[in-house]
């Protein structure tokens, strides 16, 4: 995704769509889901786990014997041993059925304990993992206080070095697991000492925090609008003595730690929430099969066919993005982060919008708590917050990418000021912007796709090349100030997120084509669709990240936000008032 915002796209990243797991893997997977579906059907009462705010201790012991809460962790520590797009198939059975739920095994292994199998040391390991795959220990993490949410960077929790130890004090809020957690990776500034400089300098540190070292307590269960199931409470630590070998990577890269932890976790999100979706539009459409009103079953009305066919393909453009990203972690790659952002706030937006909608289709009987969906609904609004809200993570794509194309950028204004040092790097970007500007060159999808998808790739392939443009003309007209240039900024992410749903969807769907599945005219038809919204969209958005009509749109609506805070609220005189 990077790339793009060069105009450019590594379609080997892509394209053929990835498909990592061996035979052996399938058949171990497809074996796993008959028990954890015999557990939701059986076992676990979504209603009321969400009517007590809290999962009975059965339920959680027959999760444990499942093997659900060490999902990923090796099999020589006591887990399942499963890759990233195994442990998302399961995720998508958890999703389905009990987000609550769901966020109590997902905080514990997709970040609780996720630094150890990252970052932790053969010891650590050892110690650690066998605990918390199965012997019944649950993990949190504790990153959020209540003065740094989504800027993790201004945390106040303290560590202070003492010899061995460190003295951690502080307090955290919202801590999923919080309650319930005997093992805590927890972060807080330490001090540190620059070894050039020799000064010294605050830098968020990693731990690994035991309930028994003591000084250890946690408030009571948060009242919460959704995922009431999860336990969420406030933790405080009072004098906790960590021993130096509980440091979780090194010290000082505590930052760095916390963001890649999430960054590894965010594609089970994707996952979960196409499970939700999935159970969503399954509950919409047997209503639309079933129900007549004014003598004609639902399904025949041209409202409710356009709504479930945009659910589907919100549904089809999450599940192939969280298992592409999936996939290619489990190939090796490391550069997976825009992606994992992006699928982020893709699958929590969109699901959303497909509960929503199922919600809509039902009518009153989607309003009421027997239908179910208004759990569901409930539930879902966290997932636009937390692990980075959305408005943070389309920041954040939007900079990243434009750090990478902005580096380009300046080496090539370097090599103009030494033109005969430089001569190669010149004329080969000076070809690639002539063709492209005269609509040769450029991106090139054609070849990765199949005969149908050509005239749809092609498409996306323009949307592709305008970007880089777009990038570009921005770049040069705000420089550095681009950072403060929210509106353009948020105009780039959802460009950048529209081409990414276009770009795994025709791989997904090409390769359906191409093996013959059943389902691969269907899928066609998905893809086909959604790059018609998508290229649309996306080129709305880079014309109105350089328009001056936008430009002058955004000045008009910061000077009503101001006045608003100014106000602390409404300014507006009443319809009725005199004066």
């Amino acid at each position: 995704m990077a790339n793009i915002f060069r105009g450019s796209l590594m379609c080997k990243h892509v394209f053929p769509y990835p498909d990592v797991l061996t035979t052996e893997q399938k058949e171990f997977t497809n074996s796993l889901i008959n028990p954890f579906e015999r557990f939701f059907l059986g076992v676990n009462d979504a209603v009321r786990n969400d009517d007590n705010s809290k999962i009975d201790e059965n339920t959680l012991t027959a999760l444990w014997e499942l093997g659900a809460f060490g999902i990923q962790v090796p099999v020589d520590y006591g887990g399942l041993g499963l890759n990233n797009t195994q442990y998302g198939r399961l995720c998508q059975i958890v999703g389905a059925n009990d987000l609550g739920l769901g966020i109590t095994i997902g905080a514990h292994q997709s970040i609780g304990f996720k630094g150890i199998l990252l970052y932790g040391t053969p010891e650590q390991k050892a110690k650690y993992l066998p605990m918390v795959s199965s012997g019944k220990v649950y993990a949190a993490f504790a990153l959020t206080e209540p003065s740094s949410g989504s800027d993790a960077g201004s945390i106040r929790c303290r560590a202070v070095k003492n010899n061995n130890y460190y003295i951690l004090n502080g307090s955290k809020i919202w801590i999923s697991n919080g309650g319930i957690a005997d093992i805590m990776t927890v972060f807080a500034q330490t001090e540190q000492v620059d070894k050039k400089t020799g000064q010294k300098k605050d830098k968020v540190t990693a731990f690994i925090v035991e309930r028994s070292f003591g000084g250890v307590s946690h408030g009571p269960p948060e009242k919460k609008m959704g995922i009431k199931a999860s336990n969420t409470a406030e933790v405080y630590f009072e004098d906790v003595k960590i021993p130096i070998e509980n440091v979780l990577g090194k010290e000082g890269d505590g930052f760095k730690v916390a963001m890649n932890i999430l960054n590894n976790g965010r594609f089970g999100m994707g996952a979960t929430l196409s499970g939700t979706m999935k159970r969503c539009i399954d509950i919409a459409t047997a209503h639309a099969n079933n129900r007549a009103q004014f003598g004609q079953k639902l399904k025949n009305y041209g409202s409710i066919k356009e709504k479930l066919a945009q659910m589907s393909i919100l549904h089809y453009a999450t599940e192939s993005m969280a298992f592409t990203i999936s996939q290619i972690m489990d190939s090796g790659s490391q550069d997976y982060h825009l992606e994992a952002a992006i699928s982020k706030i893709y699958a929590s937006e969109s699901a959303w919008y497909v509960c929503d909608e199922a919600i809509q289709i039902l009518g009153g009987m989607g309003f009421m708590k027997e239908a179910g969906v208004e759990r569901i609904l409930r539930d879902l609004r966290i997932f636009r917050i937390f692990e980075g809200t959305n408005d943070i993570l389309r920041l954040f794509v939007a900079l990243t990418g434009i750090q990478y194309a902005g580096s380009h950028l300046t080496d090539l204004q370097r090599a103009f000021k030494n033109p005969s040092a430089n001569l190669g790097l010149i004329f080969k970007e000076a070809s690639r912007r002539a063709a492209s500007s005269i609509g040769l060159g450029g991106v090139d999808l054609n070849s990765h796709v199949v005969a149908e998808l050509k005239p749809y790739a092609k498409n996306t392939a323009v949307c592709i090349n305008v970007f880089g443009q777009t990038v570009e003309e921005l770049l040069l007209k705000y420089k550095k100030n681009i950072v403060n240039e929210q509106f353009v900024l948020n105009c780039l992410a959802n460009a950048a997120i529209d081409i990414y749903a276009m770009v795994v969807t025709q791989s997904r769907s090409s390769r359906a084509f191409s093996l013959q599945l059943t389902t691969a005219e269907h899928e066609l038809n998905l893809t086909k669709a959604l790059t018609i919204q998508a290229s649309e969209r996306a080129l709305r958005n880079l014309r109105n990240a350089t328009s001056k009509n936008s430009e002058a749109l955004t000045k008009k609506m910061s000077s009503i936000a101001q006045t608003v805070c100014e106000n602390n609220g409404v300014v507006c005189t009443g319809v009725l008032d005199l004066n």
